[in-house]
């Protein structure tokens, strides 16, 4: 089964399974979308609420520079040619099928273009259900993952923005308004 299919161990006796690797760079192109929906979010918002978008985009970023140096190490692409079947037990993904949560780019285009509280919760509405996506993909890598720290990683993932959707979910509230449906 090619879940299974270790690759070959580099010089230092790393080996990484299709599920490590296909983890590992989904979830950096998955965290790149939240850097550019922090980026999106106006400077002139609630300052609290930038607080929280500049603590989401430094943790993603560190993130995403120890998967993608994970990848390096193995000598793996930081960007797998078929994103998301490493979720789906090697079966074939459903062609046009996106990672769960994604802004499209209108969604981002708008958050762009908005101004005050609508601004903050069109970002709070998008960031929720980003991070309910990268939820559901840390889930299936703390499942399926053969490598202990990454394992950890993921599982550091869905406690991280599991407490980040309950601070928004409370900002949202405040502002009048109610999350995206997920999926």
């Amino acid at each position: 089964m090619w879940l299974q299919t270790l690759r070959a161990p580099d010089a230092d006796g790393i080996r990484l399974s299709d599920i490590d690797v296909g983890f590992a760079q989904d979830m950096s192109v998955h965290h790149e979308q939240a850097l550019r929906l922090t980026a999106a979010l106006t400077r002139d918002c609630d300052p609290v609420l930038r607080g929280l978008a500049d603590r989401m985009a430094v943790s993603q970023s560190a993130e995403i520079a120890t998967m993608r140096g994970w990848l390096s190490l193995t000598g793996e692409p930081a960007v797998g040619a078929e994103q998301m079947r490493w979720m789906h037990g090697g079966a074939e993904h459903e062609m046009g099928a996106s990672m769960p949560g994604m802004a499209s780019t209108d969604d981002i285009a708008a958050l762009a273009d908005a101004r005050g509280t609508d601004a903050e919760i069109r970002f709070l509405q998008l960031m929720i259900r980003h991070h309910r996506g990268g939820i559901e993909m840390a889930r299936a890598a703390v499942a399926g993952v053969d490598i202990e720290p990454i394992r950890n990683v993921a599982r550091g993932m869905v406690a991280d923005q599991g407490n980040e959707i309950g601070v928004m979910l409370a900002m949202l509230a405040v502002r009048g308004a109610q999350p995206l449906t997920y999926p």
